[in-house]
């Protein structure tokens, strides 16, 4: 099977199988659930995050869920694989949020860890670049896992796509090198193509035009940012 085909997979599966609550996931700030779901004889884990367990914010409207989803639709457009597939649901137990494939992964890896072997560097540098597109006001360490197809996930978006500058992240070690070229020719691309229409139902009209300027001003970047000793980390760190 084919990587376009597992995901596609993925997505119907999320989208229209049964959804079942396993267990509460533990030290979420919002109410975070494991869930399984099922069709057909398929199956698979997911993580839940419904609306109603959202804490508020100050500078966050309420739906978080959506901006889980855009980071997905957001990864997808650029071709970078590096967020799990993720929907909304609106029939789900606890009520409308988003589900996203659970990534099987080594949980004593994270940014730090992986940040010692340099065969990863390629792929930190896209989500560093990722951040900076969707303006992630939380990029933890523990939000980049090792999966066990060896692969880079990026997780846990909720906080992103502000349309006033919200950077925090630990991803600052690349502060300073060149942009790779084949990711600013990926944004490039995008800000012709323009953004999918599904990011219109999942970002207001203000967030929007946030995100197409940061896409105009990353296709250009020449260097990864290096704020210094001001470096806005996210806390905890992991």
């Amino acid at each position: 099977m084919s990587e376009d085909e597992r995901r596609s997979d993925a997505l119907t599966l999320l989208q229209v199988g049964d959804v079942t609550v396993k267990a509460r996931m533990p030290w979420s700030s919002n109410a975070t659930f494991l869930a399984s779901v099922c069709l057909d004889g398929n199956e698979c884990d997911a993580i839940y995050k419904p609306l109603r367990g959202e804490r508020p914010l100050w500078d966050f409207s309420s739906g978080l869920y959506r901006r889980e989803v855009a980071a997905y639709v957001l990864d997808v457009a650029l071709g970078w694989g590096h967020v799990p597939e993720t929907v909304v649901r609106a029939d789900a137990p606890l009520g409308i949020g988003s589900l996203q494939r659970f990534v099987a992964a080594d949980f004593a890896e994270h940014y730090f860890t992986l940040l010692e072997h340099e065969e990863h560097h390629d792929a930190l540098r896209t989500i560093a670049v990722f951040d900076l597109l969707a303006n992630n006001a939380d990029r933890k360490s523990g939000h980049c896992l090792l999966g066990e197809d060896g692969r880079i996930w990026a997780i846990d978006h909720g906080v992103c796509f502000a349309d006033e500058p919200k950077l925090r992240t630990v991803i600052w070690d690349f502060g300073g090198e060149p942009v790779p070229a084949a990711r600013r020719d990926d944004v490039a691309r995008l800000a012709s193509e323009g953004l999918p229409r599904e990011l219109d139902e999942l970002l207001s009209a203000s967030e929007l035009t946030a995100l197409r300027r940061r896409i105009d001003a990353v296709a250009t970047l020449a260097r990864f940012p290096d704020p210094g000793e001001g470096r806005p980390y996210p806390w905890p760190l992991v």
